[in-house]
């Protein structure tokens, strides 16, 4: 095992030391969004080997639901792809340039990163989203997907490879390890560093961990998406129900789902009703504090502390109370994990406020927390939501998978 990942290690080096010109990138793109509309049978039979297997090992509800492929989702890798071969190259692009006193002439320039290394649990799509988006990006990716997937990231990678070697382009560029032994991911974090420079997780918090904790390599991801959605006394009830009900319940499986409502102490009396009654009568369960027990006329379980900082990743909600804009701050800055947060309020200084003041990657004013997502950014998609407080922060889609390089030339000169 650990001679094949070397070697694999070593492929990726060799394919991504072959630079190719934009033309011939989107090229293999649309090639490979053909090669997944023509395999579509093909892909969804490979899927139910996945469901099947999935259902025999009693996973959860949410985590199948996770895994499933249909015809609607094919068609949604295929727009994802064409998306990216819409978007414009970022490499060998002048992003700064200057001329120093010394004369000196200096310009920042943006280059592909290497061989990017993803594991990922669970969602399909994934495959196809991060082979086209490192591709594009002119970086070469080993791809080592969850056992739970296994046959339907097998085939999308096969495609893509099938792509490549059909323009005349070396395979590797993406490879899919398809050994489905735990060890393989310790010897990606621990052994691989000559040949990975940049480890990106996508899954669940226990892989996160996992990987932030073993990894030789750096690491670009989040640990968990407790989001949240504060409710402000200048809000507007018609635009609070009908944001806090997407960003809860229009796919609760997701990183970017609201767990947590926050609202002012001043509006409970009015807001509590409406807002939660749309979410109780549409199968979420509610976990408040006592001044939401007091004031919602439904089915309340009483929150404790380990509430505030849980990713429920289900239909389960949580709610408090807070006494102003900043206890409403500094609860999401101590229970968030610098993920995705709003505000719904019509105040324009409260908002501002709020905005400046959480530490989250993505901050928003009056928006469903369901929109943190690269497609939605216009970045045709993702890799991951990275909540470092180290660039990239948020979706890492295409402009985020590059490096940059100083480039320096002049007349001969020399430094006294």
């Amino acid at each position: 095992m650990n001679n094949l990942l070397r070697k694999i290690g070593k492929k990726s080096k060799k394919a991504f030391s072959i630079k190719l010109n934009t033309k011939k990138k989107d090229k293999v793109l649309k090639d490979y969004l053909s090669l997944i509309i023509k395999s579509k049978k093909l892909i969804l039979n490979e899927n139910l080997k996945d469901i099947k297997n999935a259902k025999m090992k009693k996973l959860k509800d949410n985590l199948i639901k996770r895994l499933i492929l249909d015809e609607k989702k094919i068609l949604e890798i295929v727009s994802t792809i064409k998306d990216i071969i819409k978007l414009k190259d970022p490499t060998n692009i002048v992003l700064e340039k200057w001329k120093q006193p010394n004369g000196l002439k200096i310009s920042k320039v943006s280059i592909p990163i290497g061989v990017i290394g993803v594991i990922y649990e669970s969602r399909p799509n994934v495959t196809s989203d991060v082979a086209s988006l490192c591709f594009k990006s002119g970086n070469s990716v080993i791809l080592k997907g969850g056992s739970e997937a296994f046959y339907s990231n097998r085939i999308l990678s096969k495609l893509f490879r099938k792509s490549l070697k059909k323009n005349k382009i070396d395979e590797n560029y993406v490879q899919f390890i398809d050994i489905k032994k735990r060890k393989v991911v310790d010897f990606l974090l621990t052994k691989m560093s000559n040949f990975i420079d940049i480890i990106i997780p996508r899954g669940g918090k226990n892989l996160v961990k996992k990987v932030n904790k073993l990894s030789s390599i750096p690491t670009i991801g989040h640990l968990e998406g407790v989001c949240h959605t504060y409710v402000d006394k200048h809000a507007n009830l018609k635009i609070a129900e009908k944001v806090i009900y997407n960003a809860k319940m229009r796919n609760t499986a997701i990183c970017g789902a609201t767990e947590t409502i926050l609202l002012h102490e001043k509006i409970v009396k009015k807001f509590v009703n409406p807002i939660l009654k749309n979410l109780e009568n549409n199968g979420c369960k509610i976990i408040g504090d006592n001044n939401i027990i007091k004031s919602y006329n439904g089915n309340v379980k009483k929150a404790s502390k380990r509430d505030w900082p849980k990713e429920y990743l289900s239909s389960v909600v949580s709610v408090k109370t807070v006494k102003n804009l900043d206890e409403a701050i500094n609860h999401v800055n101590k229970y968030g994990t610098m993920h995705t947060d709003c505000i719904i309020t019509q105040n324009k200084i409260s908002a501002k406020k709020f905005l400046y003041e959480v530490k989250s990657s993505i901050a928003m004013h009056n928006t469903s927390t369901q929109f943190a997502d690269g497609g939605e950014f216009g970045f045709g998609g993702e890799v991951g939501i990275s909540t470092s407080v180290l660039p990239p922060r948020g979706p890492v889609g295409l402009n985020q998978l590059v490096s940059y390089k100083y480039q320096i030339t002049s007349k001969g000169r020399i430094r006294k």
